[in-house]
């Protein structure tokens, strides 16, 4: 089976960001820059770092492989250069494997990570507004997805998955445990929380998804969970969950000072697309109905808002949440069936300032209240088998995954339970544990383990 056909019955999806099935993204035909994304763009996660460190020659092995399968003319890892161990340990494997594969060492700023951005940093291109690096010869993966490309070839399906545990727990570790564990047991297997109510992020501290103790008790780890953050229930990122959109909105039409800082520093403006959030801002909050201002150009370039949060955490004086405005925008343009469209006359350059105001990741995680655990050493990885899973069918861009197995089934560890639908993108799942299906909804599987 050539390694294009194994990635897609594998199940492989972008392990860095939302999930695009990654034999879609690489049937695109030939590129010229495959970039393998090592940045861990938020503060605080490891699980990169980690896999970098301890995982490398299998990385660089599919990085290899890929970069063959499309015809890239150049491959690069890249990574920040304050990454000295795991750049040591990369270096290591290049020279054993006398590999093509570069590293590309990139300052330590925020979003480092994020995908249009590492673009530029890498070839000094810009990604077109609504574009995707492929549009100027790029094609980005996370090492995460190299990982799972690498096990692929060796015809083992994505079951398991690495992920970060820290913040406001006994023992911060990388964990590898099943797809479809749960939140609650992950959280155990880093010594628990330090106290007995907190708050939840899965994801990075910036653009992670903000959860309640209790809804968190509800959530399992995905093929795209990279962390697991626990926080005091008072930080300054579980205060700002509560805020509510009609409060939010008040605040941005009577306190916005149109000083421009969400937009100097915004990632998107920087490599010249024409968001500028400051009009967004000034134009909310003269508008009295969020439904009359969707044909204004300047509202439309919400929906090219990377979302990384730099507006709201790091720009703003007044503490305001242009990242939350332009989120509630999206979804308004997309319920008025209103889609993006670029100039495509235009030529898209990045500001000359943009050197200049790269955001320290460090001064980043202080100015949302996460430096309590920016420089904490994390080198642990604790595997964990738990006594059921909870597998959901969406845990990717595209339709969800359809059943294939019925309740009371058993079923072996790599066995496929849910697959394509015809004619859809979407992406294979595959039992994460042996043992006994107990449920099959439209959302989730669930497998109780054997023995």
């Amino acid at each position: 089976m050539d390694l294009l056909n194994c990635i897609k019955e594998a199940g492989i999806v972008g392990c860095g960001g939302a999930g695009f099935p990654t034999h879609v993204k690489y049937g695109g035909g030939p590129v010229e820059y495959l970039i393998i994304n090592g940045a861990e763009c938020e503060p605080l996660l490891r699980t990169d770092r980690y896999i970098m460190k301890h995982l490398g020659e299998k990385v660089v092995w599919a990085a290899e492989a890929v970069s063959e399968l499309l015809g890239a003319k150049e491959c690069r890892i890249a990574l920040k250069k304050s990454y000295t161990e795991e750049i040591k340990a990369l270096e290591s494997v290049l020279e054993h494997r006398k590999s093509k594969v570069r590293l590309a060492k990139m300052d330590s700023f925020y979003p480092a990570g994020d995908e249009q951005t590492m673009v530029y940093e890498v070839t000094g291109r810009t990604v077109p507004p609504s574009g995707i690096p492929l549009d100027v010869g790029c094609v980005v993966s996370n090492v995460a997805t190299m990982l799972g490309i690498s096990d692929a070839a060796e015809g083992k399906p994505f079951t398991d998955k690495y992920l970060t545990v820290t913040g406001e727990v006994k023992k911060p570790t990388v964990l590898h445990v099943p797809v479809g564990t749960s939140f609650d047991e992950c959280i155990a297997l880093a010594g628990g929380a330090k106290s007995k109510k907190y708050f939840v992020v899965s994801g990075g501290p910036m653009m992670g998804r903000r959860l309640t103790m209790d809804q968190a008790s509800s959530e399992v780890v995905t093929k795209t969970t990279s962390g697991i953050i626990v926080l005091p229930e008072n930080s300054p990122i579980a205060q700002k969950s509560v805020i509510s959109i009609q409060h939010m909105l008040n605040r941005a039409r009577s306190a916005c000072i149109q000083c421009s800082y969400c937009t100097q520093m915004c990632p998107r403006h920087l490599i010249g697309h024409p968001l500028q959030p400051h009009k967004i801002m000034r134009k909310l909050s003269v508008s009295g109905d969020i439904t009359s201002i969707l044909t204004d150009k300047d509202i439309q370039n919400a929906a090219i808002c990377c979302e990384c949060g730099i507006c709201e955490e790091y720009a703003c004086p007044m503490g305001l949440q242009p990242k939350r405005v332009n989120q509630m925008l999206k979804g308004a343009l997309r319920d008025a069936g209103i889609r993006y469209e670029r100039d495509k006359d235009a030529v898209y350059r990045a500001v000359p300032e943009r050197e200049g105001r790269k955001i320290p990741a460090s001064r980043v995680a202080a100015r949302v209240g996460v430096l309590p655990w920016y420089d904490l050493k994390i080198d642990d990885c604790a595997e964990f088998l738990p006594t059921h899973v909870e597998i959901p069918l969406r845990m990717h861009i595209g339709a969800p995954s359809e059943p294939v197995v019925s309740v009371g089934d058993k079923v072996e560890k790599g066995q496929l339970i849910a697959g394509i639908r015809e004619g859809a993108m979407g992406a294979n799942i595959h039992a994460s544990i042996s043992g006994k299906i107990l449920s099959v909804t439209g959302e989730r599987i669930i497998i109780e383990r054997a023995g």
